[in-house]
């Protein structure tokens, strides 16, 4: 009955996280918001044996009446910025490390817009995100990535919005990965270099393929001058 006024589509749309399938299964409610309420006002649904169970009669309650979808538009404005960041993280095409925290930032920027900056409105969402940030994702590797992605460190750094945070993230990272004090040393003079885009990372071609190379590519290609750091960086970039 239900596809007949949903012209043959399906509601549920699985994900590959419980919280993507709850969200791309909400938007597709959503999108039929006038077909089901179509259904459920029809006489074939009031002649159902459904219609007359609890259960049926919860269930058309909810799609008729303008709670349910009230509270759908605002789990959407919340769930749709955060689902683009799950499907980053879980894309095959290229290493996703050193795009967290700005897909996290451009997440958090999309809900404030989508709230119309009202804080009261988006505070309690910002610091369930934020603990499960903190506790699962705001690691050393994700601000090492984030450091030593050039299309994102160039643009940052012109701007000046790489927080106290991300190096601090980068530094303890560098301590972990690279135990060797000496070796620490030297990644950390070629990152100097790396920082000014001096030598070779001058060059326009390394220039224009801050954004039209993978992370990994780029340092395969431009990174022979800094060795020491090209080799770090690969590393971190190839975590996915």
């Amino acid at each position: 009955m239900m596809r007949t006024y949903t012209k043959q589509r399906n509601l549920v749309k699985p994900a590959k996280t419980r919280f993507a399938t709850a969200i791309l299964t909400l938007h597709s409610f959503y999108l039929q918001k006038q077909n089901l309420r179509t259904l459920f006002l029809s006489t074939e649904w009031s002649e159902s044996i459904y219609a007359k169970e609890a259960l049926g009669k919860e269930v058309a309650r909810f799609i008729i009446g303008p709670y349910f979808w009230n509270d759908t538009v605002q789990a959407l404005k919340v769930g749709n910025p955060l689902v683009i960041v799950l499907r980053l993280v879980d894309g095959e095409k290229k290493p996703t490390m050193g795009y967290i925290y700005e897909a996290m930032d451009r997440a958090k920027e999309a809900i404030e817009k989508a709230f119309d900056h009202g804080r009261r409105k988006y505070e309690k969402v910002f610091e369930i995100i934020d603990k499960r940030w903190d506790d699962q994702l705001h690691q050393p590797l994700y601000a090492a990535g984030h450091i030593l992605n050039p299309e994102l460190f160039y643009t940052n750094n012109e701007n000046k919005t790489l927080d106290l945070d991300v190096w601090k993230g980068y530094h303890a990272y560098v301590a972990k990965l690279v135990p060797d004090e000496a070796m620490q040393d030297k990644i950390g003079q070629e990152l100097g270099v790396y920082m000014q885009a001096d030598g070779i990372l001058r060059l326009a071609s390394a220039i224009r393929g801050r954004t039209k190379l993978a992370p990994v590519e780029w340092w395969m290609q431009f990174g022979y001058e800094v060795p020491n750091l090209q080799q770090f960086a690969i590393r971190v970039q190839s975590l996915t």
